[in-house]
């Protein structure tokens, strides 16, 4: 079987940087799976994306597919065949299906029936007659974000500009948007021009020609070789932030670094904000000396080539030094700004119209953060700090600072609190009441920051929700999901055992008449999926997860811990036969009430003793909660095992006298309500 190269190429006009690698993954893996589902064999796979387009190149696909032989199952021998042993209409209609005739049916026992069969010959296509499914994979791709241009019904994140489609020297004819396929693809906007891929394996040489580098990751190697050149010509210290390398990798083509300076007089302003300036604003890297000080030089990377580098580099420092000067004078403005001022104009910002002002907000957020100072006991003088905190937790806000660049909210909170003598306390912890501020992020170091972080996302997420305004699907205009994450994370790290409901409860007491019956169980809900994704990145078994979700102890490092517990225990020998015996009292106490359990009514000894170690493990258990003991609480459940099952082999619960029988399933309730409280051990799938 011959072997050819394929290459789809797709040209668009300029993709935000953001957008470029993970469509290029996409398209890659949406080829890859589309050749693995048609068996058609391949060799290297190989992914290419610029700014202006995302392809992927895959050498030595099969030619056709390979022919298959198969066995296709038909009816049951007596449907096949009449009562005077002819052939059925079933079963010539079966083997005509299979492109059969009745001759090639034999029969084959299955489980004590005999069945139909016949052999299955599948002739494999030629490749070029099934390529032109790329048209629909392309169209397939799905964006965060699209649009539709001209005329066109296509909605994509880009207009197309043009489509190389090749299976090795031939085009594979079909046709986007009013775009044909073909095999002219264009160089880098300035530098290059229009040029004929002679054929796939041809194609990274020909754009390299047109000065575009197409391979991703030459092109960030590239990046940081300069870069050090740099360095090390300069004698600095040029750090690499991933994330902006990642985002200048993908808004260039033909990559050449270069470097500008700005003025001294600038390095009064805090680091922050020239650090903010250069890498969000301008996409420039900061400059750093041996001892790790900023200096008055940026580095940044041109798309193009080396000519006229001086000129790109004063354009550039031009850029600059505006933003720096703007900045400078917002700096020394908000340094006049008294900090309580600050705050009481917050009562003049909207937080949201049905949610009040920020100074509302603030508000909320000082009494939630007392409270929860309260329930984790921590001591006055902490709490003084945790209500300062909160007190003024927003006040950059109203800052110019923070209106120029908002990603430095907390951090200029933080430098400005300093200024104005705050404790150092206080001022970090303004900071740290942003954080996590992403998934990657760090939580905050201090209970300070750590408390009025949780009541900040906790008063947005409760206000909200009290309001009506869930995320639903994609739609999360609020960035809930990521607040309450945060929650998550700041619970399990700073390992505080705040139960949910009881945080839930704190929170919704400040908005009132706002709150309806539901509002807290929405949130309960809302906070399990939260929780279920967290411990899915553990590689925790999803019924396990589900078991210890659909517990009555709801909190947060209790829940990961027990959720790992069952991980574990699940690989041991007796976890079956102890689940199976927790999970037979939670099924059978379903039918019965919680109500008191009457001795007198006793029969056997079978019930006594499981009564007596009933009481004697809710109080071991009581005690091991309370110390966070949760391995100690699985060990006194599981005990329970040879109890229950002597008691199951002597007793019926479901007796004939009435007060006999309820009496046995309120003592089903009370165990099932002990083994509830670690996890629902009757949803987990023991084999």
């Amino acid at each position: 079987m011959s072997k050819q190269d394929l290459l789809i190429e797709i040209g668009l006009e300029e993709l935000p940087a953001q957008y470029v690698t993970p469509s290029m993954n996409q398209l890659e893996d949406k080829i890859t799976k589309w050749l693995e589902e048609k068996k058609l064999s391949h060799g290297e796979v190989k992914a290419f994306s610029t700014p202006r387009r995302l392809a992927v190149q895959i050498k030595d696909v099969a030619d056709k597919q390979p022919d298959i032989e198969e066995e296709a199952k038909g009816p049951a021998k007596k449907i096949a065949k009449d009562g005077e042993g002819n052939w059925s209409k079933a079963s010539i209609g079966f083997t005509k299906g299979q492109g059969a005739s009745v001759e090639d049916i034999y029969f084959k026992e299955i489980n004590g029936v005999e069945y139909a069969h016949v052999q299955k010959h599948i002739k494999g296509q030629e490749t070029k007659t099934l390529l032109i499914e790329m048209k629909q994979l392309i169209i397939g791709l799905t964006f965060p974000k699209n649009m539709r241009w001209g005329s066109n019904d296509l909605r994509y994140i880009r207009p197309i500009k043009w489509i190389v489609a090749l299976f090795g020297n031939d085009v594979i004819p079909f046709e986007i948007a009013g775009i044909e396929t073909g095999s002219y693809t264009y160089g880098h906007r300035f530098l290059g021009n229009k040029v004929e891929v002679a054929s796939p394996s041809l194609y990274e040489a020909a754009l390299l020609e047109q000065f575009v580098l197409a391979d991703p990751v030459k092109r960030k190697q590239a990046i940081t070789s300069q870069l050090s050149e740099i360095e090390a010509e300069q004698k600095w210290i040029i750090p690499i932030d991933e994330d902006l390398l990642e985002e200048v990798n993908n808004l260039v083509e033909y990559p050449t670094a270069l470097f500008g300076k700005f003025e001294s007089e600038y390095l009064t302003l805090p680091d922050e904000v020239l650090v903010t300036s250069m890498k969000e604003h301008q996409r420039y890297f900061p400059v750093r000396n041996q001892e790790g000080e900023l200096q008055p030089f940026f580095v940044t990377v041109r798309n193009g080539d080396h000519n006229h580098l001086e000129n790109v580099a004063r354009g550039n420092e031009k850029v600059l030094r505006a933003r720096l000067s703007d900045a400078n004078f917002f700096y020394k403005e908000d340094k006049k700004l008294k900090i309580e001022d600050a705050v009481q104009k917050l009562d003049k910002i909207v937080f949201h119209e049905e949610l009040g002002t920020l100074g509302e907000k603030v508000k909320r957020v000082v009494k939630l953060s007392e409270t929860l100072a309260d329930q984790l006991q921590i001591n006055s003088e902490v709490k003084e700090d945790i209500t300062r905190t909160a007190s003024i937790c927003k006040f950059d806000l109203v800052t110019h600072m923070v209106y120029e660049f908002p990603e430095l909210q907390g951090k200029i909170g933080e430098k400005y609190a300093r200024i104005s003598g705050e404790k150092e306390t206080v001022a970090a912890a303004i900071n740290e009441h942003y954080m996590p501020r992403h998934a990657d992020d760090a939580v905050p170091s201090s209970d300070i920051g750590a408390i009025v972080a949780l009541a900040d996302k906790l008063d947005t997420i409760t206000g909200f929700f009290a309001i009506g305004k869930i995320p639903t699907g994609s739609q999360d205009p609020y960035a809930l999901r990521r607040q309450a994450s945060g929650i998550v994370q700041i619970l399990r790290s700073k390992n505080y055992k705040l139960e949910l409901p009881q945080l839930f409860s704190s929170a919704l007491e400040l908005f009132g008449d706002k709150v309806s019956a539901d509002t807290k169980k929405e949130m309960i809900a809302f906070f399990k999926l939260r929780l279920k994704y967290l411990l899915a990145e553990d590689s925790i078994r999803h019924d396990l997860i589900d078991a210890v979700l659909e517990s009555s102890y709801l909190e947060v490092t209790s829940l990961t811990e027990r959720a790992r517990l069952l991980k574990h225990a699940s690989d041991q020998q007796e976890f079956k036969e102890t689940i199976e015996a927790l999970a037979r009292v939670m099924n059978i106490a379903k039918k019965g009430s919680a109500q008191e359990i009457n001795e007198l009514l006793f029969e056997s000894e079978y019930e006594k003793k499981l009564y007596e170690v009933y009481n004697i493990s809710s109080g071991k258990i009581a005690g091991y909660k309370e110390a966070g003991q949760e391995e100690e609480i699985f060990k006194v459940l599981a005990n329970l095992k040879p109890v229950i099952n002597d008691y199951f082999d002597h007793t019926m619960v479901m007796a004939e006298d009435a007060k006999i029988k309820e009496n046995r399933l309120a003592q089903m309730v009370a165990i099932s309500e002990l083994i509830e409280s670690f996890a629902k051990m009757n949803v987990i799938l023991v084999k």
